[in-house]
């Protein structure tokens, strides 16, 4: 989460594992869902994003402002049903009603977060890959921040 931090990806991924093992192992999912959850994960580490429900939030509009995983891409990969596995998950972890409750709590404060950067995002030329992240693996969080113009957006 470090904004400047100059760990590879790889070793950011094995770190975010590390600390968050409520999260569902990529590898124990169908190959489909396994590569969507490790792009989201991969995500939450070049963002610098934790897992609570504020980061949740912000994540996706973060992605599909600056990445290959645009509004449309998500709907096509919303629509499968192994991305109904997570949100079945969580609501059965949690429940319905502590789910909604988590999202309205944060959901103000994120909105301020976002608008601002919709408009540093918007006729954005260069993506951050989303599926096909491996190449990034090896390079530096820093690097690859900078290169995609996302420390803006990183507290």
């Amino acid at each position: 989460m470090d904004k400047h931090s100059i760990q590879t990806l790889q070793e950011g991924l094995k770190e975010y594992y590390a600390l968050n093992p409520q999260v569902t192992d990529p590898s124990t999912q169908p190959s489909d869902f396994g590569k969507i959850l490790r792009a989201h994960d991969v995500g939450h580490v070049i963002y610098g994003c934790d897992t609570e429900m504020y980061d949740e939030l912000k994540i996706l509009p973060l992605f599909w402002w600056t990445s290959e995983c645009t509004f449309q891409v998500y709907l096509k990969m919303r629509n499968s049903p192994a991305v109904d596995v997570m949100y079945e998950d969580m609501i059965k972890e949690k429940g319905m009603l502590w789910l909604y409750g988590a999202v309205l709590r944060v959901l103000p404060g994120v909105i301020v977060e976002l608008i601002p950067i919709w408009f540093k995002t918007r006729r954005r030329q260069k993506l951050l890959p989303f599926l096909e992240f491996e190449p990034l693996l090896d390079r530096s969080l820093l690097d690859i921040r900078q290169e995609f113009d996302l420390l803006p957006f990183i507290k």
